[in-house]
């Protein structure tokens, strides 16, 4: 991981070694019901999706409802140790969802912690898109040609549509959601819920990926998991974006 340091009084402080989460899991949200919408639209070319309800409010599709249970089975089959004591959510509706459904499976097979308590964070929620919000791929290149060009131009990772969030703008609140899980989840496994964007971002800066290495990846699953554990002062990857459970 990246050495996370913060300033206090004029000093700097060092919240590596031992004061990191045992392990750090992330998962993105189950599919969503628009999800399902632009796959199909973007497939066809369409200019729309019906879909009139703002990003956060978006749920889950039966599918992903699903998968929150597989990840809910996936969590009671890991070791004692690594069974997260704590979880760490996106506000948005779909990650909720996810979260419950998970928590809910995985009590019913006991591998839930007395008391564990969900805390939604809104640093983990997805990346804002501003004026390109809930349109397709059809509907950039026809109503926003200038900010198509631009974005091819400026690269993925840095493109910020007006009004919204680069990547890197995410990693910046991500950043600052690992100081705060240093300080608060030392010695803890520790589970996040968020989305792909954030994942992603989690993955550029805790195993300090490069542009071209990050936009090399392929994207993050629903309900995929990704591990790091607590080992030499850093967070280090032991799996990624992995989907075997839900098979």
């Amino acid at each position: 991981m990246a050495d996370i340091t913060t300033a206090r009084n004029g000093h700097r402080t060092h919240l590596g070694g031992s004061r990191l989460p045992s392990v750090l899991i992330a998962t993105r949200h189950g599919e969503s019901v628009a999800n399902v919408e632009f796959r199909h639209a973007d497939a066809g070319g369409a200019l729309t999706v019906p879909i009139t309800t703002r990003d956060a409010d978006i749920p889950l599709s039966m599918h992903g409802q699903a998968q929150a249970q597989a990840l809910g089975r996936w969590w009671a089959e890991l070791p004692l140790a690594d069974r997260p004591r704590s979880l760490w959510c996106s506000p948005y509706v779909r990650t909720a969802e996810t979260a419950r459904i998970a928590i809910a499976q995985a009590s019913g097979l006991g591998a839930v912690p007395v008391g564990l308590q969900v805390r939604y964070d809104e640093r983990l929620r997805d990346r804002e898109l501003g004026v390109l919000e809930m349109l397709t791929k059809a509907a950039i290149e026809k109503e926003h040609p200038a900010e198509a060009a631009r974005r091819r131009k400026m690269g993925e990772l840095y493109y910020r549509p007006p009004g919204g969030e680069s990547p890197l703008d995410v990693a910046l609140r991500v950043r600052s959601l690992l100081r705060d899980l240093a300080e608060e989840e030392a010695g803890r496994p520790v589970l996040l819920v968020a989305h792909d964007c954030t994942v992603l971002m989690l993955r550029h800066i805790l195993d300090r990926l490069s542009e071209s290495e990050l936009l090399a990846l392929d994207p993050v699953a629903n309900c995929s998991t990704s591990l790091w554990r607590a080992r030499d002062g850093r967070l280090r990857a032991d799996g990624w974006n992995a989907t075997g459970h839900l098979a």
